[in-house]
């Protein structure tokens, strides 16, 4: 459903002890590492670790702002679909520093269809795709997220938070702040406003931005790359001082303004080739970019702690036309089908077998089988067809269904198989749902023998900052050696990459900035540090796909309808399951400024009249400065009057 938010401006500003301060307060054991905060355990009591949402985000704001960002947002969400099909959203800034927003769960083209996009007002906006990695599948927890107050914030967030329970203790007990819902990108967001807000002005500028990123990055501990939008002001893209989550920024010029450019945050850079946008450039870890209409400003916010991309996104997650921190994908992909082929003609020599063809399990491992094949002097043929319109079973929520939905995805050639002895390339082996699937696919089609191949090392611990690696009992590798693995999928023979070859043919494109990854789903050592046995065994409690069914049957009411955040309606769209007839309240947008702070209910009840001329000030006693004029409380957060 689209509609549109109104950002608030009225929030009185209260003086605080500082996040950093009363996190510690709240939770005296902390240790602190370069300021960062690393412990990820409160007491139980306090809450569960939230929903992670693995993702992809991406931002615009163009020169010409009688343009709209709608449909070139919803077509970068498209280039970025493979990163999560469970849900998507989008939210644009339209004249006077209103909010429109369309988000609900399934793919970007049902989701955001014409009429959706029609609705989209503004020249600038954020975006995000996600697929649960853990939690529920709620339309509640489709990004981006909001926050009226202060200034209008809207947040889409790639990664997973782990010490999201001290973060949850200090918005509750210092913040004041609700959360309400189970995704650590809510708690990002509202720590975030909560930052903001201890600037007590009325019109932020960009040191206020970048103090409260730096504040934000000095507490949170885990994988972050995130856009964000601010009512009137611009969009923001910041990332972990890890950077274990890619993003990146470009710029094009634009068309209908003289001297103009218009601005892209984005997960990946295939979006800018794609949109037409130059001048790609990664947003390093811990820095922070800030876009207006005034132009770009980048700041370190906090020191780089390592330089440390996740592994998975060149194994497997991102598109092969994307350059992540200096390195192609598509490269990437090909040294390691180079360095495989010289570990498979080592073990078929050991073991004394021929190979007849080498055949890659669709789509990712296309291009390393190709390198294997053409190393091994071995013909290379596409034996599996598959199937374009069934999503990727890797982040399809629920082992069954995921393994339901291989055999509709691909359907062996006979031809390619039939009395052969066959060598299967795939991009990695994690649950092993989709290897042992495909590999009794091979034997019905006639093959003598099924040798699996895999890029990537036995993936034997879960990953913890976004990637639905879930429970170690689910994965293949787990506590197995290479001979149980191969029995666990039906494989005559399982061969896999090494550690040191799959790093080297990823960092040797680009050795002067990266060459060290996050690897903690093959070696259990988590960059971030802090991850102990108490963490591992709550995150795969929330995780498994137990907690998933459970959390889906208690999302149905006793009608069979969708309950969103407890209230039961149809899943039509319609925000909070409310039928629109039902909502016979005058809109907000239709009073006046003074009428809407004086109507406000306090605790349920209807205030009296009173004057509002001491809550719209937003002045806080440290000096932010007196307002001579009286803002317009209508509208409220247009920063820099649009």
């Amino acid at each position: 459903m689209c509609e549109y938010l109104l950002p608030n401006a009225l929030s009185n500003h209260s003086k605080r002890t500082s996040s950093v301060q009363g996190i510690v307060q709240a939770n005296p054991s902390l240790q602190h590492t370069d300021s960062i905060i690393f412990s990820p355990f409160c007491p139980a009591s306090i809450h569960s670790i939230p929903a992670i949402l693995q993702g992809g985000v991406i931002a615009t704001l163009l020169a010409n702002q009688n343009h709209h960002a709608a449909a070139e947002l919803a077509e970068g969400l498209q280039l970025l679909q493979h990163r999560g099909q469970d849900a998507c959203g989008i939210v644009t800034c339209g004249p006077r520093g209103r909010f429109y927003q369309c988000k609900s769960n399934g793919m970007v083209r049902d989701v955001l269809d014409e009429k959706s996009l029609y609705q989209l007002i503004g020249s600038m906006g954020v975006g995000h795709v996600r697929y649960p990695t853990a939690g529920s599948s709620a339309h509640s927890e489709a990004q981006p997220f909001y926050v009226n107050s202060p200034y209008g914030i809207v947040l889409g967030h790639n990664g997973n938070l782990t010490n999201t329970p001290h973060l949850h203790y200090y918005l509750d007990h210092y913040a004041h702040r609700h959360i309400n819902t189970s995704s650590d990108s809510e708690l990002l967001l509202n720590m975030l406003a909560d930052a903001l807000q201890k600037t007590g002005k009325f019109r932020i500028d960009s040191d206020d931005v970048f103090r409260a990123v730096r504040e934000i990055m000095q507490v949170s501990s885990g994988a972050y790359a995130c856009t964000m939008m601010i009512a009137g002001y611009g969009i923001v893209g910041f990332r972990d001082p890890n950077g274990i989550r890619p993003l990146g920024w470009a710029k094009r010029k634009s068309e209908s303004i003289e001297g103009g450019w218009d601005y892209l945050i984005a997960s990946e850079s295939v979006v800018c080739d794609a949109l037409g946008f130059t001048e790609w450039k990664d947003v390093l870890p811990g820095e922070t970019i800030i876009i207006t209409r005034n132009g770009v400003q980048l700041q370190q916010c906090v020191p780089k702690r390592t330089y440390t991309p996740d592994m998975f996104e060149f194994v497997y997650f991102a598109r092969p036309d994307s350059v992540i921190d200096g390195i192609s994908v598509y490269r990437s992909r090909m040294a390691m089908g180079d360095a495989l082929a010289e570990n498979v003609r080592a073990r078929l020599e050991k073991e004394g077998v021929h190979v007849d063809v080498v055949i890659p399990v669709p789509d990712t491992s296309r291009v390393a089988a190709l390198q294997v094949a053409q190393s091994l002097g071995v013909p290379f043929r596409e034996g599996f067809v598959k199937n374009r319109y069934v999503g990727r079973t890797f982040i399809m929520p629920g082992q069954e269904v995921r393994r339901k939905n291989v055999r509709r995805k691909l359907n062996a050639m006979a031809m390619e198989f039939a009395d052969k002895v066959v060598l299967l390339v795939d991009d990695s082996i994690v649950r092993g749902t989709t290897s042992r699937e495909i590999t009794q696919m091979a034997r019905d089609a006639g093959a003598k023998k099924v040798i699996m191949a895999s890029c990537a090392p036995p993936i034997r611990y879960p990953n913890v900052y976004g990637i639905d690696m879930p429970s170690r009992h689910e994965l293949v590798g787990h506590q197995r050696t290479e001979e149980e693995i191969s029995h666990a999928i039906g494989a005559d023979l399982t061969i896999y990459q090494t550690l040191p070859d799959l790093v080297g043919s990823c960092a040797q494109f680009n050795p002067s900035v990266v060459n060290e990854f996050d690897c903690s789903v093959f070696t259990g050592k988590y960059v971030t540090g802090g991850i102990d046995e108490e963490y591992l065994a709550g995150l795969e409690t929330m995780r498994s796909d137990n907690a998933k069914r459970k959390l889906k049957a208690k999302s149905l009411g006793p009608n069979g309808h969708l309950l969103v955040n407890g209230i039961s309606g149809s899943s039509n769209g319609n925000a909070e399951g409310q039928s629109s007839s039902e909502n016979t309240s005058t809109p907000a947008s239709t009073k006046g400024g003074a009428e809407v702070v004086a109507s406000m209910p306090v605790n349920g009840a209807e205030t009296p009249e009173r004057d509002v001329s001491q809550v719209v000030g937003l002045n806080n006693a440290e000096g932010s400065g007196d307002h001579s004029e009286h803002p317009d409380v209508a509208v409220g957060l247009s920063n820099l009057g649009l």
